[in-house]
């Protein structure tokens, strides 16, 4: 029972995997088939695309082949055209060349013919040369005998007479050329002078010796006064400047022929009003430290200066006493407006002459930076700038230029003179200085330069138009005493050095100052 069992399962079995493998050769067969189909679908598809390809290639080469039978077409188009024209070139090089051989073949039949002239020529001067000879001998002989000279003498008499007629003839030669030349650099000057001054547009007016505050209100005035004129008084010694209060409304004047202090004077006060406490102690304050920024006030000016004019590599110290000049005025006109105006008119004159501009301008630029010390000396103001800018290093032309442009020294280069023309031209247009206000400020600095003759004077201002002479002395050179008898001593020394039509007062001002400090 158990075997047929086994026997049925094994025949089973071997039907099932009979059926299982009938049926998967079928199903595997089908799928061959499919995948057969789908080769040949493939293979169709690649050779239809094949084809496609085959044909968009061929398309494309013949379109590059086209493209270049094109170009070589137009290449050799141009080249043909290129060749044409050299071509053409060259036969009208060829023309040119048998037209210049048959000038040539011209002109050496004229040489030729003008060699046979010449040799007639010359064969028949040479004849009356002979001749000429001959009747010369003839014709000194019969002299020889009439005169009763031989021919040596009168041949050294005929030398002498011709030299003299030569030397007249020669100094009215000379002559004539002196004075063409002199007419011409006449000329030629005129037109540089006109040229620089038609180039340099200078916009400039006489300086005045006032400034003008403008005022919020009237009741501004009194503050500035103080009570007692304290404030004013402060104010007035410690700047050195005259302060005018009158009538007119919202307006203090400031007055002073030292441009530089005026200056420090106008930005205090405008501070101060603007602040609005005014007092001694404020007045003093603010005013020591508009002097210390002065200093930067002075570099701007200088350095703007410089970049006006384009002038480079100066030192500092040289900039700050080139802004200097712009508070210092000589017969009424601005110093440093003057020095720019040298300036331009140098470099222009230079430029006309073939000279350096930029080193003429240098030379203009500084001729008058003496003018920027503050300290009173005996030494003028040309040979001082000249030590300055020796001191600074600059070139000599620059140097010499500042020591000899009023020919108080002997120039050394041509750009002095051209700084001295220049410098002229500056001063002398009409309405660039007066001579009234100059006389003026050189009595008040006259003043001013009496008081410190005299040992002890720390500080000496002439105001009042010249009416008082403040002088501040040091407490510990100069005791109450001795400040009396130096204001009798300073008045006999006015006395003796000036004309004056009215009554100066010098008032010797000794002030002590006592410090402490509670900790």
């Amino acid at each position: 029972m158990i075997m047929m069992l086994i026997i049925g399962l094994i025949l089973g079995l071997l039907i099932g995997v009979a059926g299982l493998y009938f049926y998967l050769k079928a199903t595997h067969n089908k799928t061959l088939l499919a995948a057969e189909d789908q080769a040949q679908r493939i293979l169709r598809e690649a050779k239809k695309e094949a084809e496609t390809l085959k044909k968009e290639k061929l398309l494309e080469a013949e379109e590059a082949a086209y493209d270049i039978k094109q170009k070589a077409e137009a290449q050799a188009e141009a080249k043909l055209a290129e060749i044409a024209e050299y071509s053409r070139q060259l036969d009208s090089k060829e023309l040119e060349i048998d037209q210049k051989l048959q000038e040539l073949e011209n002109r050496r039949k004229e040489l030729a013919m003008e060699q046979e002239e010449l040799e007639r020529r010359s064969l028949y001067i040479d004849e009356k040369t002979e001749e000429l000879n001959r009747l010369i001998q003839e014709e000194v002989e019969k002299l020889e005998e009439i005169a009763g000279l031989t021919r040596e003498e009168a041949k050294q008499q005929l030398i002498r007479e011709v030299e003299t007629e030569a030397r007249e003839e020669g100094e009215k030669l000379a002559q004539n050329i002196i004075e063409k030349a002199r007419t011409e650099a006449q000329r030629k000057a005129r037109e540089i002078v006109v040229q620089a001054i038609e180039q340099v547009a200078a916009q400039q007016s006489v300086e005045s010796t006032i400034s003008i505050i403008h005022l919020p209100n009237d009741d501004m005035k009194g503050r500035i006064i103080g009570r007692e004129g304290r404030n004013i008084r402060s104010f007035e010694m410690v700047t050195g400047v005259d302060v005018i209060i009158d009538d007119t409304p919202e307006i203090v004047v400031l007055s002073s022929f030292n441009s530089y202090r005026r200056e420090i004077a106008r930005r205090a006060m405008e501070k101060l009003v603007a602040d609005g406490r005014i007092h001694p102690a404020r007045i003093e304050e603010v005013v020591q430290k508009t002097e210390e920024e002065m200093a930067d006030v002075l570099k701007e000016i200088g350095e703007q200066a410089l970049l006006d004019v384009g002038v480079h590599g100066v030192h500092p110290e040289l900039v700050e006493m080139l802004g200097k000049l712009k508070y210092r005025t000589a017969y009424g006109q601005n110093v440093l407006n003057h020095s720019i105006e040298v300036a331009y008119l140098s470099g222009i004159i230079a430029t006309e002459l073939g000279l350096e501009p930029h080193l003429a301008k240098r030379a203009g630029l500084f001729h008058d930076i003496g003018k920027a010390v503050e300290h009173y000396t005996e030494v003028d103001h040309a040979q001082l700038g000249a030590d300055i800018l020796q001191k600074y290093n600059e070139p000599e032309a620059v140097v010499n230029a500042a020591l000899a442009h009023h020919d108080e020294s002997q120039a050394t280069t041509p750009y002095t003179f051209i700084v001295s023309a220049a410098d002229i031209i500056s001063g002398q247009r009409p309405g660039a200085r007066r001579e009234t206000l100059q006389n003026f400020l050189k009595r008040m600095r006259t003043l001013e330069e009496i008081a410190f003759e005299f040992e002890g004077v720390a500080k000496a201002y002439a105001i009042q138009a010249g009416r008082e002479v403040r002088v501040m002395v040091e407490t510990d050179k100069v005791d109450d005493a001795q400040a009396r008898t130096l204001a009798r001593e300073i008045a006999r020394r006015i006395q003796e050095k000036l004309e004056f039509p009215w009554e100066i007062r010098v008032s010797v001002i000794r002030e002590y100052r006592a410090y402490d400090f509670a900790t």
